[in-house]
């Protein structure tokens, strides 16, 4: 039988993993938003996750996109292979 601690766990780690990938859907908006200079338009919560994710960083007073973040925008566009 599972403890209530290890089901918190469980809990939080599901939570996390469905942040993760509503983030990962929503990082081509953004980014096109950034490149449209509209980041007004982006919640702050998602940057937050963003930036703790290390997809976006703070750069010069703006956000930027880093290589990992880059790489999750290729992993979306790129058809996937079968």
């Amino acid at each position: 039988m599972a403890s209530t601690q290890q089901t918190r766990i469980e809990v939080k780690a599901a939570a996390a993993a469905a942040l993760r990938e509503r983030l990962r859907q929503a990082l081509p908006l953004t980014v096109e938003r950034l490149n449209h200079r509209q980041a007004d338009l982006i919640d702050d919560q998602d940057i937050e996750g963003f930036v703790a994710l290390n997809w976006l960083e703070w750069h010069g007073g703006g956000l930027r996109l880093t290589i990992t973040g880059r790489n999750v925008c290729a992993q979306l566009t790129t058809p996937s292979a079968v």
